[in-house]
């Protein structure tokens, strides 16, 4: 088993439940554990919280042994994902009970023991969980040429004329998209984020503080700043989070203005502790230069602008209002 691999079913021990949380505390303990684990190590964080938004779909739209089998897997250490990028040119198909094609952008090829893909069938899209001792696909590593979240193992894989079982499929066509959870399961990946802008916050006050430089005025400035930008971030994830069960309307709204918050925040925070620790967060020994590199990569979620028209729809029409 590898280390990343221990650390997620490590972290699966300390999850207040492993389906959906039911209510308030359990939503913000979970936040919480993924904001904790960003901060600590964020490439760590993406594939954490790939593997609870994976075991919270196969438990929310399994059958009773399906559901059954994925404790138990989760029980006995595994790992999980959802691999769900169209690989242009080679997308994903069922035919026969017979797996082909590509996905792209699959965070822990080659450290998962089970994925999430989607295959397109004519009532939407079809969500198999493979496990991949049985079902394993080529991994093309040629891809991942990045400068940032390297160790997320982020590859292409592919199969070709690949058996499934029927007890693969999980759910109905279309279920991989129902809301609130496909837009609100954002609210994960943004609370990870705002744990990756806490360690900026953290790695450089600890570098201020080892130069004797702390008390300096322009970089105790940079240090509130930063964090302001934290605490901005991690409470859009708690207003996002205490809207979750209190108002339906407002709840999608409220993870698509999380979201824009982490997203500002995260990169005002990458310039502000580049000027605080200067050139020396550009050596590849300093425990910032990982941290910057993560998370200018891991804020580059897809269709930011739409989080925020979402948000300006949603005051516009009433929905959300400024308050204390």
């Amino acid at each position: 088993m590898t280390d990343l691999r221990r650390a997620i079913a490590a972290r699966s021990t300390l999850l207040p439940c492993l389906g959906d949380p039911a209510d308030h505390d359990s939503l913000l303990h979970l936040l919480r554990l993924l904001y904790e684990t960003g901060r600590a190590d964020l490439p760590l964080g993406r594939l954490f919280e790939g593997h609870v938004d994976a075991v919270q779909i196969g438990l929310r739209y399994g059958t009773a042994d399906q559901a059954e089998r994925v404790v138990a897997a989760v029980a006995d250490g595994a790992a999980f994902g959802v691999w769900n990028a169209d690989l242009p040119g080679e997308a994903l198909h069922l035919h026969d009970g017979r797996l082909s094609g590509g996905k792209s952008f699959a965070s822990g090829a080659g450290l998962l023991t089970h994925a999430l893909v989607g295959v397109d069938l004519a009532g939407g899209r079809q969500l198999l969980l493979l496990d991949l001792a049985r079902t394993p696909p080529t991994i093309d590593r040629s891809f991942w040429r990045v400068t940032g979240m390297q160790r997320s193992e982020t590859h292409v894989v592919r199969w070709w004329d690949t058996p499934v079982a029927p007890g693969d499929l999980i759910g109905a066509p279309g279920d991989y998209v129902r809301e609130p959870w496909f837009s609100g399961g954002a609210l994960r990946f943004a609370a990870v984020q705002a744990g990756g802008i806490a360690a900026l916050l953290d790695h450089c006050t600890a570098h201020l503080a080892a130069a004797g430089r702390a008390d300096d005025p322009h970089q105790a400035g940079r240090l509130a700043a930063l964090y302001g930008l934290a605490e901005t971030a991690a409470g859009a994830i708690r207003t996002a989070a205490a809207g979750w069960f209190a108002d339906d309307a407002a709840r999608l709204p409220l993870v698509a203005a999380a979201r824009a918050a982490v997203y500002a925040a995260g990169g005002l925070a990458i310039e502000m502790a580049s000027q605080a620790v200067g050139v020396q967060a550009l050596f590849s020994a300093h425990p910032l230069a990982a941290a910057i590199t993560d998370l200018t990569m891991y804020l580059r979620q897809p269709a930011p602008d739409a989080q925020r028209m979402r948000v300006g729809a949603a005051v516009a029409a009433g929905v959300l209002t400024a308050g204390l």
